[in-house]
């Protein structure tokens, strides 16, 4: 579960976070800083941290609004999946092997394969409905929604995937009490939402939204020439997709964000669940770890 970074005031630092929930842990994230907080099967927190020299960062054009958002999701996912790994072999015991370019390779087309599935196969049954212009994208992006929310339903509802989901309520309520400036104590975080307005589920609803608007400026073309489309412009789409993720993060206190996010907020109910003290303690470990290389 992505947590996208973005913006925000917390405290006299202005850190921005982003995390991830791992298998018993937590990837968290501030600028070129990443730590992964992984809770051993002896009860340890084990700790990781690198830094990160993002290729974003070092390139002014790639960091360019509309061109930095795809290739920062690139990126996200490749320490997501890095995280997720390395959480793997501290939670299982087993041997930390290096992460090689084949399982990258692996993981990316697994990735495109699932977008590509979310936005050809609603395509396809839309067309059943023998409907044309705007309509079509509105009902084409229902189904999609529709699609989205039952995958969200069953992931919540998978037995062995119950604790990433709360570790993932852990991450957003450590943020959220760090953005507020509270103590970054288990009582004192426990007491904040675990829902996040930046969190990637958010981020998964602006880009449904934002297909009915992109789709509806493509001219009429064949059926197999709007399926290319489809795939071709989901960068496209992510890219546009994480600006008005980074803007409402921005302008977060704002009435009319507020009821744009709400949403999102909503469909992190399924993705979010609250977690245990121990999981608490974790995130905060990350936090604290995060800030001491800053």
């Amino acid at each position: 579960m992505n947590h996208i970074m973005s913006s925000s005031e917390p405290k006299e630092k202005n850190l921005a976070f982003g995390g991830q929930a791992l298998m018993e842990g937590i990837m968290m994230r501030s600028g070129d800083q990443m730590v992964l907080c992984v809770r051993s099967p002896s009860n340890e927190i084990v700790t990781h941290a690198e830094e990160i020299n993002s290729i974003i960062k070092r390139n002014r054009v790639l960091s360019l609004p509309f061109i930095r958002g795809g290739l920062m999701l690139f990126e996200t996912m490749y320490y997501g999946m890095k995280g997720i790994f390395y959480s793997a072999n501290i939670a299982l015991e087993e041997e930390e092997e290096q992460f090689t370019w084949k399982e990258y390779l692996l993981v990316i087309v697994m990735v495109l394969a699932m977008s590509a599935f979310f936005m050809v196969v609603p395509f396809i049954l839309t067309n059943y409905f023998n409907l044309t212009g705007v309509l079509f994208n509105v009902v084409e992006s229902v189904v999609r929604m529709s699609f989205f929310i039952t995958y969200l339903y069953l992931v919540s509802r998978w037995g062995e995937f119950q604790r990433i989901l709360m570790y993932h309520g852990a991450e957003h309520k450590a943020i959220n009490a760090y953005e507020a400036g509270d103590e970054l104590t288990v009582e004192s975080v426990a007491k904040h939402s675990r829902l996040n307005p930046r969190c990637g589920t958010s981020f998964l609803f602006i880009v449904v939204v934002m297909s009915v608007i992109l789709y509806s400026l493509i001219p009429p073309l064949d059926f197999y020439t709007k399926i290319a489309y489809r795939i071709i412009l989901i960068p496209v789409l992510g890219s546009i997709s994480y600006e008005l993720l980074k803007i409402s993060a921005k302008y977060q206190n704002s009435p009319i964000m507020k009821l744009v996010t709400i949403p999102g907020l909503a469909f992190q109910k399924f993705t979010t669940q609250e977690p245990e003290p121990d999981m608490i303690e974790v995130a905060i470990t990350a936090i604290k770890e995060v800030e001491k290389r800053h």
